[in-house]
């Protein structure tokens, strides 16, 4: 769609800014939700679909930029409810991000504890000159490799 000439075009690509945020707000409460409940293999599924809809969300939003004096003539009650409609669409992404940070937080901290188990298992049991247990030395640690198939 290009940028709206005419009031009826005006109406038209806030309509389909509205649908597409929409869109993307359904699968990131599904992302969020999944994430949450720690199945990160079907929240890893939904990434298609929104990356396709948040490349047309950055299209429609370009144009509705580009269209902004327009709008406020012709559609000035559509345009506020879009913006409140943003607001809203923004602070749920905030929360998205939130979770999945945690996520990626939580999963990191494991992978450690694993890798620093396997260093201090795979390290020789042996004593300093203090007779006291020397824990293994910070290079001593092997290469992690992980399977994503279960």
């Amino acid at each position: 769609m290009t940028a709206p000439a005419q009031p009826t075009d005006a109406g038209a690509l806030i309509s389909q800014l509205t649908t597409v945020m929409a869109a993307i707000i359904r699968i990131v409460e599904e992302e969020t939700e999944l994430v949450r409940a720690g199945k990160l293999t079907d929240a890893a599924k939904l990434e298609p679909a929104k990356t396709a809809l948040a490349q047309k969300y950055v299209a429609d939003a370009s144009l509705l930029k580009n269209s902004k004096p327009l709008l406020g003539k012709v559609a000035p009650d559509q345009l506020d409810h879009l913006r409140r409609r943003h607001d809203e669409f923004h602070a749920l992404l905030q929360i998205n991000l939130t979770v999945l940070a945690t996520a990626h937080a939580v999963s990191e901290g494991i992978m450690r504890g694993v890798s620093t188990e396997m260093a201090r298992k795979s390290a020789p049991q042996t004593y300093g000159a203090s007779g006291q247990h020397s824990g293994p030395k910070p290079g001593a640690s092997q290469p992690l490799a992980v399977s994503r198939v279960l």
